[in-house]
Formats: structure tokens, sequence, C-alpha cells
């Protein structure tokens, strides 16, 4: 059964995308927070109207993490209104992101533009090597405005009223359309052009993002179209690396068949690692994701951590472990030099009983004990001054005998 205007409840207006309101909304039968899209098709040029069913066709065959998903459309005939039901992205665009950072005068993290690069070019590549034969889409109007974060800041490529397909058999578009500061030399000099384009106005936005202004700037279009054919632009500043610096100046080249293809962006050393992370994570997203009728699914979906943060917990489990391990070898260290010590002590009172036992044997020799033990000599029968001399000797020697005893016992 087709959606009607009455299945959902406007919550407030969020602004204004390329050709209408954006609102945001929440479905009545299962309180899902979306977005539409109110366009008054009735006031709209053919041409324009046009551009509209493009957009609503678009939206409805591009199925990628990083694009903005399509949901439905509702047709009000009566007023000439036509809603497009989307996704609502939580974390607001790329522009309102880059005005913070201007207004705190903080740069964004290297990492986090990697990222939002790798997912970018990810959105693109879906669009200009679409499977099964499909034609290739131009979005031909990127940038910061245009580009959202949802609530776990993954990247989604939206608004696409002017893009275009491009038939494998006229593999140039000609049309001049496109956000001026992001415009390539080829759209400025109005020459035939393809998904280069793109990668031109996708360099213009990652520049942005860590410049927090664009690459070409000026006071007027004729200005700015002098300086975007020059080709000259300030290095990022020196916080970013020197290898995300060169990617970029890549992507800027005036010449578009000298700028990289998505493909090279996502093999890039700069790019390998962080793309892995985001197809895997993309891969356990879809495995999530259920048809829009199984809604307890859904919410399954959206509440389930990101990638990223799964990573951190493993990264941080192993931390913890590599910590623990650390830990019981310092402890087997210091009992090793434990029984390091008491193996030194143990041989020292061993030493000090073989001594012992030495002196035992010279004073045996020494000596002559064997009068002072023998059977024959009847003690009783000496005289008072031999026996108490006999008596002594005996005594001494019993006492040496049982120090020695107890030394040994105790070493």
């Amino acid at each position: 059964m087709p959606s009607r205007v009455e299945d959902y409840e406007v919550l407030y207006t969020i602004g204004s995308g390329s050709y209408g309101k954006c609102q945001k909304i929440k479905r009545k039968s299962d309180g899902k927070i979306l977005v539409w899209k109110e366009l008054d098709y009735g006031t709209m040029a053919e041409s324009e109207k046009q551009m509209l069913v493009s957009e609503v066709n678009l939206l409805r065959e591009l199925k990628h993490p990083n694009i903005v998903r399509y949901y439905d459309r509702i047709i009000d005939r009566t007023n000439t209104t036509l809603y497009i039901v989307m996704e609502y992205c939580e974390g607001g665009d790329l522009a309102s992101l880059i005005s913070r950072c201007v207004k705190e005068r903080r740069y964004l993290e290297e990492q986090f533009i990697l990222r939002v690069m790798a997912q970018l070019t990810l959105a693109l590549k879906e669009c200009h090597r679409r499977r099964d034969g499909r034609a290739t889409v131009l979005h031909r109007d990127l940038k910061p405005a245009n580009i959202f974060l949802d609530i776990r800041q993954n990247v989604k490529l939206g608004d696409f009223g002017l893009a275009r397909i491009l038939n494998h058999e006229t593999s140039f578009a000609k049309t001049f359309v496109g956000t001026p500061y992001y415009m390539s030399p080829e759209q400025m000099n109005r020459m035939s052009y393809n998904e280069k384009s793109d990668i031109w106005s996708l360099g213009c936005l990652l520049y942005e993002l860590c410049a927090l202004s664009p690459p070409f700037t000026a006071y007027n279009q004729k200005e700015l179209a002098e300086k975007i054919r020059g080709g000259k632009f300030r290095r990022i500043p020196f916080r970013y690396s020197e290898e995300l610096n060169t990617l970029l100046s890549k992507m800027l080249n005036l010449k578009d068949y000298l700028r990289p293809s998505v493909e090279s962006i996502l093999q890039s050393s700069l790019l390998a690692q962080v793309v892995s992370e985001e197809q895997r994570g993309a891969q356990l997203r879809l495995r999530r994701r259920s048809a829009d009728s199984d809604c307890a699914l859904n919410r399954v979906a959206e509440q389930a951590p990101p990638c990223a943060a799964e990573l951190r917990l493993k990264e941080q489990a192993l931390r913890e472990r590599e910590k623990a391990l650390k830990e019981r070898e310092e402890r087997l260290e210091q009992r090793e030099k434990e029984l390091c010590v008491r193996e030194q002590l143990s041989n020292e009172k061993l030493a000090r009983a073989e001594s012992l036992l030495n002196n035992y044997c010279r004073l045996q020799q020494q000596r002559d004990l064997a009068p002072l033990y023998s059977k024959d000599i009847d003690v009783e029968n000496l005289s008072p001054g031999k026996r108490r001399s006999t008596l002594q000797e005996r005594a001494k020697r019993t006492s040496y005998l049982i120090i020695v005893s107890v030394r040994l016992s105790t070493s």
C-alpha cells in the first residue's frame, strides 16, 4: 500500500535543499525518524521537473552505506507536491562542521579526514563504476552542504539534484552546473568532462576540511575562474602529512586525465588500511540490515556499534592483554632474580659447611681421639687429675660435634 502524507508527523523544518524544503519527520507506524524533501513541482520548469525525476530515480537505484538512503516517495497531485522520504543524518552536514571549526579555531584530525575521504571515494565508486552494466552517474555538485554525517560520524553523500546519468556510449557531458568554488577547470572552460570532474570537486572538499577554506577563493566568479584555471593554491596546514598533501595535489591537477581515479585513490598507501576497515564495517552493517518492513531488525542495526568502535574495543583488549603479559614477564624476571640470590646463598652455606668439615678432619688428624673413646680405658681407675682431664677433653669434643651438626642442619 502506497504511503500517504498522513502516515508521517512533521517535527520541524531543517532547511532548504537544491530545489525544495527539507523537514525532519517521524513515521507514525514505528516512530522512526526520517527526513523528506517537500517539492512543489507545479512551479517548476520542464527542465527542473526532469532533473527532479532523475534525482528520485537515482536515489531509488543507488544503495550504498555512504549514500543517503531512499525510503519512499509520496505524490500529492492536488497540491502538486512531491515528498521524497530519506534517511535522517543526525550529525548534520560538513558545511556546519567546518563553520564550527572556524568559529572554535580548531582543525580536524587527519584520521577523521582520511575516513571522510575513504567513505566519499567509495560512494563515488558506486556512482562512477556501477555494476550490472548500468549507466555511470556524475554527482556534479560535491560540496560540504551535500555531505552528511550520521550519529556514528559516517559520511553520507546526498542531494543528487544536479547529478547526470552518463551512458557508456556518451562518455562526456557538457552541461554547466555545480558549485563555483568546486568547479573544475574543464567546467569553467565549458569543455567536455567526465567523472574526473567529481575527483576535482572531491579534492576541493577535502582541501577545505584541512584548511577550513576552499583552495580557490575570489570576490566574483570571473576572478574565481581565473584562479581555478591557474591551478595555484597554498599547501594544506603543515599539521597534516606530506602524503595527504601529495594526494590532494594530484586530485587538483589541471589536466583531468592526470587526476587519479577512484580506484587508485582507494588503493593508495594512505587510504588502504582505512578502506579495508570501512569495507569490513559496511559488510557488517549490510548483514545487520533488513527490509524496511522489519522494524525490529532495523532498530538492532541502528543500535549496533560501528566498525570503528568495535576495532577500538579490540585494540583496547589487546593493549590490556599486552600489559598483563608484560607484568607477568616482569614478575617472572623478579622471581628468577630471587632464585639466583637463593642459589648464591645456598652455595655460600654449602661452602661454609665444607669448610667446617675440613676443619673437623684436620682436627681429627691433629688430635688422637682414640684413647678418649677406647673401650679399654677405664675412667674409674684413673687418677683424679687424669680422669678430670679425660672427661674435659670428651666434653669439648662432644660440644664441637654438636655445633658442627647444628650448622649443617641449618644450612
